[in-house]
């Protein structure tokens, strides 16, 4: 059996260094492209179908537990993690396994061998698991927001604060991150961002624009009855599609 390997995790250095590791250690392995967010994962996860994933717990986007979740009983699954506590909850509970960071080698080739003999038997089901492994963590709740994203200009890649952001705008097959000063892409779809955005501030306005509130200056109709919001600080004017026009009624 040639097994297909999913390497989630916010650090890219961490993640060289596993993937490094395997190589070394599981030969036979086949490791697929790796994800720094929960997105990502999932997006490669539903593509690539892998057999084993190490997972961050805690990583933008979705974090390990929320994917695991959506695995069911199609992939073994070792979760990866700085928070001692969480690790020893996943294990607890029945998570096939855990990596403490910074890895350590040698405890990354006592998990090879186990999964070599894991891969032998179905996956248990791994929504139950997550479930209890959250209840008995202190992980972040399903609902928080990431703090900052990762966003790309041609070759680069920034970190941007949340916090900076003034809109999100769907793009083809890219949502653009506009802030004062910068305008970047993700892959991540709008609609997905909208979801996961909305306890930490931003509204979706229109099927194309995500806005955070705290950026509003003021909606305003024009002669047609359309709605169009203008922005502190910037010049943007963003559309307000009817289905939203209700956020913006007097109190």
């Amino acid at each position: 059996m040639t097994p297909r390997i999913l390497l989630a995790d916010d650090e890219p250095l961490l993640r060289a260094e596993l993937r490094e590791l395997l190589a070394a250690l599981w030969p036979e392995a086949q490791l697929l492209p790796d994800a720094a967010d929960g997105f990502a994962a999932l997006r490669l996860a539903r593509e690539l179908a892998p057999d084993v994933a190490f997972l961050d717990i805690r990583m933008p986007g979705l974090d390990g537990l929320q994917l695991a979740a959506t695995f069911g009983s199609r992939t073994h699954v070792v979760f990866v993690t700085a928070y001692n506590e969480h690790a020893l909850a996943a294990f607890e509970q029945g998570a096939h396994d855990y990596l403490l960071k910074p890895v350590d080698a040698a405890r990354l080739a006592r998990t090879v061998e186990r999964l070599r003999q894991r891969l032998l038997l179905p996956p248990p089901d791994l929504r139950r698991i997550a479930a209890g492994v959250r209840a008995a963590s202190a992980a972040p709740a399903a609902d928080q927001a990431p703090s900052w994203i990762q966003a790309s200009v041609g070759q680069a890649v920034y970190f941007i604060d949340l916090a900076d952001i003034l809109y999100f705008v769907a793009e083809d097959k890219y949502t653009r991150v506009v802030t004062a000063g910068l305008e970047a892409h993700i892959r991540t779809p709008l609609k997905e961002l909208a979801e996961t955005l909305e306890g930490a501030g931003f509204w979706q306005v229109h099927r194309s624009y995500v806005v955070a509130v705290k950026r509003i200056a003021a909606a305003v109709r024009d002669g047609d009855n359309a709605m169009w919001l203008t922005l502190r600080g910037h010049g943007a004017r963003l559309p307000v599609s009817q289905r939203f026009q209700h956020r913006f009624r007097t109190m």
